[in-house]
């Protein structure tokens, strides 16, 4: 059995957790995919890519309210498609160059599964061979959740993982799910030119957000695509090209093509954990302490097969602290997940932090909450922006910050100083009176927000 001194399964935030530190160890890093994980390849980068060149087309279409004459002569698919993914090609096939150019990491190119505690089955295609090693990072990932009526179907459906590599924009494409993956790539295939049919169980699009911003934004997309809200999937048929959704409701829809979006799995299942005394959640994640240790002594985690806040900068936050703590175990850090930012890259931008609403309400908080909007401000009249908001919720008595919610262009830039005031305990007040705020910027609709709550 080969023995390792670190073992390091996954290549997304995993991968940061090697650096030169580690020179004088025996490492092992085992993918069995594309190197740079999801975010890389199949997520969060080129959907951003794309997301971007979806919102230029916007642009474009919308000139005329600037007095602007132009004109949307179509969005180059394919040409798109392979300008975002030449470049992140490149750039897995050179993370993935590095590390086997190195002389102190070696590579398995191959699935691992574990035989018993701190020891590895990797499977190398046709053969396979046994590791062991001293400390192990599990960095897996995890993958799209496919409902039984869609898996069972027998029929073509995409994911997240194939949709943003097809050939061409599809004619109607149905979105199964409502969350921040179908939101965005229905954005992104809408401005393709795609026909978008949204089939969500919520009443709102994007549930988890703060209501006032699940309530608004669906209003504003209910105009451009066609949403069956509060329904579910029971059955899949028809051919290739051209499927038929049944939902719960006996109503069918029909569309060329099926994008998947229901939510996520973690990859635990595949792992044989139970073989290393590894303990999951019941919804496949890794049980973890705020040291990214599981109960094994010398076995860590991070990322998405553990980590509640599925995102990519967690991910890499969290490969941090375990890189640390590989190396200093008698001098741990903790996991901060206090105050974490998301943000939605659809059409208008979504970003929050914190709290919600009804988060807020649901606890029992004395808290006062105020909201502002783009076209209260001189750059939002520029924008020509009637829908933007700035939503910040505080608590009463010390005007400590809670939350924040921004809907509307620049969101996911500006929600920032917010995350920083709750980061360092800044208060509401502080943040409003403090610093100066550039005029005419878009960021005076987030100093707006914080001297109401002090009015």
């Amino acid at each position: 059995m080969r023995h390792h001194d670190v073992i390091v399964i996954g290549t997304g935030s995993g991968n940061m957790v090697v650096d030169d530190s580690f020179a004088g160890l025996d490492v092992a890093i085992v993918e069995e995919d594309l190197f740079g994980g999801t975010c890389l390849n199949v997520g969060c980068i080129p959907s951003k890519m794309l997301a971007y060149a979806a919102e230029v087309a916007d642009s474009v279409r919308g000139a005329g309210r600037y007095d602007v004459d132009a004109e949307l002569r179509g969005v180059r698919w394919t040409e798109l498609r392979d300008r975002v993914f030449r470049r992140l090609d490149a750039e897995e096939a050179e993370g993935r160059a590095g590390r086997e150019q190195s002389d102190f990491v070696t590579v398995y190119s191959g699935h691992a599964r574990f035989v018993g505690p701190k020891k590895l089955q990797i499977e190398l295609g046709e053969e396979s061979i046994a590791v062991e090693g001293d400390q192990i990072v599990i960095a897996a990932g995890g993958r799209p959740s496919v409902p039984p009526p869609v898996a069972e179907a027998g029929l073509p459906y995409e994911t997240s993982d194939t949709i943003m590599r097809i050939d061409s924009p599809p004619r109607r494409l149905a979105v199964l799910g409502g969350g921040y993956v179908a939101i965005e790539l229905a954005h992104v295939l809408a401005a393709a030119g795609s026909e978008i049919v949204i089939v969500e169980q919520a009443d709102q699009l994007l549930g988890p957000q703060d209501e006032a911003i699940c309530q608004a934004f669906t209003e504003l997309v209910s105009d451009r695509y066609e949403l069956h809200l509060g329904r579910e999937l029971t059955g899949l048929e028809g051919e290739p090209g051209a499927l038929r959704l049944i939902l719960d409701d006996g109503s069918v829809i029909e569309a060329d093509t099926l994008l998947v979006a229901v939510g996520r799995t973690p990859n635990s299942d595949n792992l044989d954990l139970e073989k290393a005394g590894i303990s999951t959640y019941d919804d496949g994640r890794i049980v973890v302490d705020e040291y990214q240790r599981t109960e094994v002594d010398g076995v860590y985690a991070l990322g998405d097969i553990c980590t509640p806040y599925p995102l990519k900068h967690v991910a890499n936050r969290e490969a941090e602290v375990v890189a640390h703590n590989l190396r200093n175990p008698d001098d741990l850090r903790a996991t901060d997940h206090n105050a974490v930012p998301a943000a939605v890259f659809t059409s208008p931008q979504i970003a929050s932090v914190g709290a919600t609403e009804q988060d807020c309400r649901d606890a029992g908080r004395d808290y006062v909450a105020t909201s502002t909007q783009y076209a209260e401000v001189a750059y939002g009249w520029a924008m020509e922006d009637s829908t933007g908001s700035c939503k910040v919720l505080a608590d009463r008595d010390t005007g400590r910050l809670l939350g924040a919610h921004i809907l509307g262009p620049q969101a996911a830039t500006l929600i920032q100083p917010l995350v920083v005031a709750m980061t360092l305990d800044i208060d509401a007040r502080t943040l409003a009176e403090q610093p100066y705020w550039i005029h005419p910027a878009l960021t005076e609709v987030v100093s707006n927000a914080l001297r109401d709550l002090n009015a």
